[in-house]
């Protein structure tokens, strides 16, 4: 897989984790609060227009918290 750019890289990431939250039926303070981090950055991270960096600890957190590899959060969701 090849991102040209971080935004697309970004966009990608947080389209993943919302589409996995949806799944698992969880709103984002919830999601949040499970993974530890701040509504505020969860919202930013599942923006369309994100340009937040990603530690792969936060990434980890909510892997954890929604049961998926963490791999698939750069997948193309189908």
């Amino acid at each position: 897989m090849h991102f040209s750019n971080d935004t697309e890289l970004y966009h990608l990431i947080g389209t993943n984790i919302k589409y996995y939250r949806e799944q698992a039926k969880l709103t984002q303070m919830q999601l949040a609060e499970l993974a530890k981090i701040s509504i505020s950055y969860l919202s930013k991270i599942e923006a369309t227009g994100c340009n937040k960096s990603l530690s792969i600890s936060v990434l980890n957190q909510i892997a954890n918290v929604l049961g998926v590899e963490i791999s698939e959060f750069f997948k193309e969701v189908e």
